[in-house]
């Protein structure tokens, strides 16, 4: 895969943010991507339940911004990061997405920093993966 490939996807994931157009994810995320929550230890594999998860992320972060990218040699991995407001709790973190040959998502982890920011989020999130996750 092209570095070109890779900063074409990551336009269109910057595009489906500001527009919060999430029908976009449909298109960029594989059938077998897999998410790497800093919450949680196991990964959360498959398209359905990723995209769950980030469009209820962003929902709960307010004043979401992204300052740097970093892309690596092979062009198949960006690092973006970020910060965001959850409540009262401020928060920094990077999101690590790989990619696919045919531009597609196929590993997202997110770290996140401080612990009150992440707790915050955490407790947030929680209550909505409750909710889908199959008892």
């Amino acid at each position: 895969m092209s570095i070109e490939n890779t900063k074409s996807a990551i336009q269109k994931w910057h595009h489906m943010l500001e527009s919060r157009d999430m029908s976009i994810l449909d298109e960029l995320l594989a059938d077998d991507v897999v998410f790497r929550s800093p919450v949680a230890y196991n990964a959360y594999p498959g398209k359905q339940v990723v995209t769950f998860i980030l469009t209820n992320v962003i929902q709960i972060f307010e004043n979401f911004t992204y300052h740097r990218e970093f892309y690596t040699e092979d062009g198949q991995s960006v690092v973006l990061e970020f910060s965001a407001n959850v409540g009262e709790k401020k928060l920094k973190g990077i999101d690590m997405i790989q990619f696919n040959e045919q531009g597609q998502i196929i590993d997202f982890e997110v770290m996140i920093r401080p612990k009150s920011g992440l707790e915050a989020l955490a407790a947030q999130m929680g209550q909505r993966m409750a909710a889908f996750l199959p008892k």
